[in-house]
């Protein structure tokens, strides 16, 4: 997760992660095992705790003292087992409070005063500075640490700066590089960290977080929300507060009757795409159950998908029966741009919910 307005925990406040045991595993057996890379690149999509275990990680190692690293190696400690700490922990208030003088953290930047919206890239200005922290001998413990989220989102003078910190890495630092996307990052920075690839979370572990940080939504909406986020906490808290399980259900009330809509529903979800951010979350719920609908019709699947919520899979066999994979791909192609090109140029947002609808039901009328 990072910036968004959601109830869960900042990933620097969160002492809590699930999901990714074997990325834990790994870090702790290269500690253990005298085969720490200085740096670590976390790569996966949106959302599932990639940030959570990179401050985790960063923790773990700002609370070693001189010498610990070895004593494990040689029979002094046992392993370590567990990247866990206690929030309740010195080295844990201090990194949640940027207030450890081991320690930085790099991200997008604010772009007003009033801190709700992000800047779209990190700049080399954010990173100028990581060079001498990092070359600094440790001050309080055994290591420096610095998490940089996202990497992939540094522009090429901010990237270019990193690498020559890879390239001639600093003793006792250890660099941890958040990615949602690391074909986006250069060849040569990838090729020089440890790669630690997470995979979404399952939609029990979705489940199991979405009671955690928000206990008030209904049990009922619970699997629906954990489904259509797709392995993301983060996009099922999003949806959650975006009001997405109502548009969703709207959204499928009306593709029930394909292939002739009603007018008045689809009026009505027009209306609602306008208010607030719920055309970005109509669109994007649309086209990804389009995706859905196409990939399941390939892979002939869709007899034996969960119905997300009542009359959701009737809609799906009404689409999947009245045109191909291919026709349905094209037309969540078409969409998507749309829903794109909306949000750049300011477009008529109602009229490009009816636009796209309309074109879902042409489709389906073939």
């Amino acid at each position: 997760m990072t910036d968004d307005d959601v109830t869960a925990p900042q990933p620097r406040a969160n002492p809590y992660l699930i999901g990714h045991a074997v990325a834990e595993s790994d870090y702790l057996s290269a500690w253990s095992g005298g085969r720490l890379a200085h740096a670590w690149l976390i790569a996966g999509p949106r959302g599932i705790g990639k940030a959570t275990l990179a401050y985790r990680m960063a923790r773990f190692a700002l609370a070693q003292q001189v010498g610990s690293a070895e004593a494990d190696m040689f029979g002094g400690l046992p392993p370590p087992q567990t990247l866990e700490m206690s929030a309740s922990h010195p080295v844990f208030r201090r990194v949640q409070a940027m207030g450890h003088s081991d320690f930085r953290s790099i991200e997008r930047l604010w772009s007003d005063a009033k801190q709700t919206k992000r800047k779209t890239v990190i700049g080399v200005d954010e990173v100028r500075e990581i060079g001498g922290f990092l070359s600094m001998t440790p001050a309080e413990g055994a290591w420096r640490a610095l998490v940089i989220d996202a990497a992939d989102e540094m522009n090429n003078n901010a990237a270019n700066a990193v690498l020559k910190i890879l390239e001639e890495p600093p003793d006792r630092a250890l660099l941890f590089l958040v990615v949602h996307n690391a074909d986006r990052l250069l060849p040569t920075i990838r090729s020089r960290c440890r790669r630690l690839d997470l995979r979404p979370l399952t939609q029990i572990q979705v489940g199991t977080l979405i009671g955690r940080y928000r206990p008030d939504i209904k049990s009922a909406d619970v699997t629906p929300l954990a489904i259509l986020a797709d392995g993301s906490i983060g996009r099922a808290l999003e949806l959650a507060d975006e009001g997405g399980i109502g548009l969703f259900r709207n959204l499928i009330d009306l593709l029930q009757d394909a292939p002739k809509f009603n007018i008045s529903k689809l009026h009505a979800l027009g209306d609602q795409a306008t208010k607030g951010d719920a055309f970005r979350t109509l669109m994007g719920l649309l086209s990804w159950w389009l995706a859905r609908v196409a990939t399941q019709g390939a892979q002939d699947t869709l007899q034996h998908a969960p119905d997300i919520i009542p009359g959701e899979r009737t809609a799906s066999s009404k689409l999947a029966a009245a045109a191909s994979p291919a026709v349905w791909a094209d037309i969540w192609q078409q969409i998507t741009h749309l829903a794109n090109r909306t949000e750049a140029i300011n477009l008529d947002k109602k009229r490009s919910i009816l636009t796209a609808l309309m074109k879902v039901e042409s489709a389906a009328k073939v």
